[in-house]
């Protein structure tokens, strides 16, 4: 684990993880959902690592730069409900078929649980398909909070839905903690006054994590619990 100099974790009462790229690889759902969406259009598919660099900024966004990769900017416009419908549809289907759960992700979750932390998955995803996501690798009930790209008007970067989180959770944003894969989450982290801790295994828009303004980066979910709880539990910590 690797973590910045100057990263302060002490009293941290709330910890908010993001979803795609940092609890689950969704890279092969959304390749087989945005590529049936193209079919449906006529057009070629897109390479999966080159669709994973569109997301994190909700399904609207990635369906766009979707199309925009196969049709002119002027076309995009009036193709987008009819891609859209299709995607959802698809992915409805699919959900977590096409996924895998990254290393660790359960027995850092436990060690948060089990230190009477509140947990938040706060993701840019659609909240139907978060939870259905969550509930696919039976996770769903480690979270007190689960809030997608439209459980509020805004999503990450902006810090909406973490200031939201902290506010029921009865806590400041100050004594939080985000832990994702992608500027995004940083940038929402540092907005709504959070800390945060990246991993580096994620998609971070296809750029290098060493990018991102985060307070640490960290190798799991059992690493960012290790970091999070060693103040208080340094056995954790080991």
């Amino acid at each position: 684990m690797t973590l910045s100099t100057h990263l302060q974790l002490d009293g941290i009462r709330a910890v908010l993880i993001d979803l795609d790229g940092t609890l689950v690889d969704t890279a092969g759902d959304f390749g087989v959902a945005l590529n049936a969406m193209l079919a449906d259009l006529g057009a070629a598919p897109v390479p999966t690592e080159r669709l994973m660099t569109f997301v994190g900024k909700g399904t609207a966004n990635l369906v766009r730069k979707t199309l925009a990769e196969r049709f002119p900017e002027s076309e995009v416009d009036g193709l987008f409900e009819r891609a859209q419908d299709k995607y959802e549809a698809v992915y409805t289907s699919i959900n977590g078929e096409h996924t895998a759960l990254y290393p660790e992700v359960r027995e850092g979750l436990a060690a948060l649980r089990d230190a009477g932390l509140p947990l938040a998955c706060i993701t840019n995803k659609q909240h139907r398909f978060a939870v259905a996501l969550l509930e696919h690798y039976g996770l769903a009930d480690q979270f007190d909070l689960v809030y997608g790209g439209d459980s509020w008007p805004k999503r990450k970067p902006d810090p909406m839905p973490l200031i939201k989180a902290c506010e029921t959770f009865g806590v400041s944003p100050a004594q939080a903690v985000l832990v994702g894969d992608s500027g995004n989450d940083a940038q929402a982290a540092r907005a709504a006054g959070c800390r945060s801790l990246t991993v580096p295994y994620g998609y971070n828009h296809g750029e290098p994590i060493q990018t991102i303004d985060t307070d640490g980066i960290v190798v799991s979910i059992l690493g960012a619990a290790r970091a999070i709880l060693a103040t208080a539990t340094p056995s954790l910590a080991s």
